[in-house]
Protein backbone atom coordinates (compact mmCIF):
# COMPACT_ATOMS: atom_id res chain seq x y z
CA UNK A 1 0.00 0.00 0.00
CA UNK A 2 1.95 3.38 -1.12
CA UNK A 3 2.04 5.87 1.67
CA UNK A 4 1.35 9.18 1.70
CA UNK A 5 4.84 11.14 2.41
CA UNK A 6 5.64 14.70 3.37
CA UNK A 7 9.65 15.91 1.81
CA UNK A 8 10.26 19.08 4.39
CA UNK A 9 13.36 20.13 2.16
CA UNK A 10 15.18 23.76 1.06
CA UNK A 11 17.30 22.21 -1.90
CA UNK A 12 15.25 22.18 -4.37
CA UNK A 13 17.20 19.36 -6.53
CA UNK A 14 17.35 17.02 -3.54
CA UNK A 15 13.84 17.39 -2.87
CA UNK A 16 13.16 16.76 -6.46
CA UNK A 17 14.86 13.68 -6.09
CA UNK A 18 13.05 11.90 -3.21
CA UNK A 19 10.18 13.07 -4.98
CA UNK A 20 11.33 11.05 -7.81
CA UNK A 21 12.95 8.01 -5.58
CA UNK A 22 9.54 7.85 -3.54
CA UNK A 23 7.27 7.91 -6.64
CA UNK A 24 9.18 5.22 -8.46
CA UNK A 25 9.08 2.86 -4.91
CA UNK A 26 4.68 3.46 -5.49
CA UNK A 27 4.60 6.19 -2.94
CA UNK A 28 2.89 9.17 -3.08
CA UNK A 29 4.28 12.46 -2.49
CA UNK A 30 2.03 14.50 -1.00
CA UNK A 31 3.93 18.06 -0.89
CA UNK A 32 7.17 19.77 -0.59
CA UNK A 33 7.96 22.51 1.78
CA UNK A 34 11.11 24.42 2.10
CA UNK A 35 10.39 25.82 5.23
CA UNK A 36 8.26 25.22 8.35
CA UNK A 37 4.96 27.56 7.49
CA UNK A 38 4.39 25.44 4.55
CA UNK A 39 5.11 22.45 6.04
CA UNK A 40 2.78 22.83 8.84
CA UNK A 41 -0.12 23.97 5.77
CA UNK A 42 0.53 20.88 4.05
CA UNK A 43 -0.07 18.74 7.41
CA UNK A 44 -3.18 20.57 8.09
CA UNK A 45 -4.55 20.13 4.71
CA UNK A 46 -4.22 16.79 4.04
CA UNK A 47 -3.38 13.51 5.24
CA UNK A 48 0.14 12.19 5.80
CA UNK A 49 1.94 9.42 7.00
CA UNK A 50 5.56 9.94 6.86
CA UNK A 51 7.61 12.97 6.38
CA UNK A 52 11.25 13.31 5.51
CA UNK A 53 12.39 16.77 7.25
CA UNK A 54 15.38 18.22 6.91
CA UNK A 55 16.92 20.52 9.93
CA UNK A 56 18.21 23.87 8.32
CA UNK A 57 15.45 24.83 5.99
CA UNK A 58 14.80 27.93 4.48
CA UNK A 59 13.59 29.73 7.62
CA UNK A 60 16.42 28.73 9.72
CA UNK A 61 16.85 25.92 11.98
CA UNK A 62 13.28 24.71 12.24
CA UNK A 63 13.43 21.49 10.99
CA UNK A 64 13.35 20.24 14.48
CA UNK A 65 10.46 21.91 15.89
CA UNK A 66 9.05 21.27 12.71
CA UNK A 67 9.53 17.52 12.61
CA UNK A 68 8.34 17.12 16.45
CA UNK A 69 5.43 19.39 15.74
CA UNK A 70 4.40 16.68 12.78
CA UNK A 71 5.18 13.96 14.71
CA UNK A 72 3.01 14.87 18.02
CA UNK A 73 0.32 16.87 17.10
CA UNK A 74 -0.42 15.41 13.33
CA UNK A 75 0.61 11.91 14.36
CA UNK A 76 3.35 12.09 11.54
CA UNK A 77 6.22 9.31 10.99
CA UNK A 78 9.11 11.38 11.11
CA UNK A 79 12.71 10.59 9.92
CA UNK A 80 15.55 13.38 9.51
CA UNK A 81 17.91 13.52 6.72
CA UNK A 82 20.44 16.05 7.32
CA UNK A 83 23.97 17.00 7.05
CA UNK A 84 24.26 17.74 10.89
CA UNK A 85 22.90 14.40 12.64
CA UNK A 86 24.82 16.27 15.70
CA UNK A 87 22.07 18.49 16.27
CA UNK A 88 19.32 15.92 16.59
CA UNK A 89 21.51 12.93 18.37
CA UNK A 90 19.61 13.02 22.12
CA UNK A 91 16.08 12.88 19.91
CA UNK A 92 13.42 14.58 18.71
CA UNK A 93 9.91 13.91 20.74
CA UNK A 94 7.90 11.55 18.69
CA UNK A 95 10.57 11.06 15.82
CA UNK A 96 11.62 7.69 14.77
CA UNK A 97 15.63 8.74 13.79
CA UNK A 98 18.16 10.41 11.64
CA UNK A 99 19.54 9.84 8.15
CA UNK A 100 22.70 11.29 7.26
CA UNK A 101 22.97 13.49 4.25
CA UNK A 102 23.90 12.40 1.07
CA UNK A 103 22.60 9.40 0.97
CA UNK A 104 21.66 6.82 -2.04
CA UNK A 105 17.89 5.33 -2.99
CA UNK A 106 18.90 2.11 -1.51
CA UNK A 107 18.85 3.67 1.91
CA UNK A 108 16.37 6.07 1.84
CA UNK A 109 14.28 3.33 0.18
CA UNK A 110 15.44 0.70 3.36
CA UNK A 111 15.05 3.45 5.53
CA UNK A 112 11.22 4.71 4.64
CA UNK A 113 10.34 0.76 4.60
CA UNK A 114 11.37 0.66 7.98
CA UNK A 115 9.37 3.59 9.31
CA UNK A 116 6.50 2.82 7.44
CA UNK A 117 6.80 -0.59 8.84
CA UNK A 118 7.44 1.09 12.56
CA UNK A 119 4.37 3.26 11.90
CA UNK A 120 1.83 0.43 10.95
CA UNK A 121 2.67 -2.00 14.19
CA UNK A 122 4.80 -4.64 11.80
CA UNK A 123 8.00 -5.88 13.52
CA UNK A 124 11.13 -5.64 11.89
CA UNK A 125 14.26 -7.46 13.31
CA UNK A 126 16.42 -4.56 13.11
CA UNK A 127 16.91 -0.93 11.64
CA UNK A 128 19.12 -0.10 8.91
CA UNK A 129 22.47 0.46 9.24
CA UNK A 130 22.41 3.81 8.16
CA UNK A 131 19.14 5.07 10.35
CA UNK A 132 20.78 6.29 13.34
CA UNK A 133 17.03 5.75 15.52
CA UNK A 134 16.11 7.62 18.44
CA UNK A 135 15.79 6.45 21.98
CA UNK A 136 12.29 5.45 23.33
CA UNK A 137 10.79 9.10 24.90
CA UNK A 138 13.56 11.71 23.29
CA UNK A 139 13.70 14.73 25.25
CA UNK A 140 14.60 17.26 22.55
Amino acid sequence: MPARILIVEDEALVAMELRFVLEDLGHEVVGTAADSPAALKIAKETEVDLALVDIHLSDGPTGVTIGRELAVDHKVAVLFMTANPGMVRNGVAGAIGVLSKPTDERIVQDAVAYALDLRSGAVRNMAPPQLQLFEVGPRA
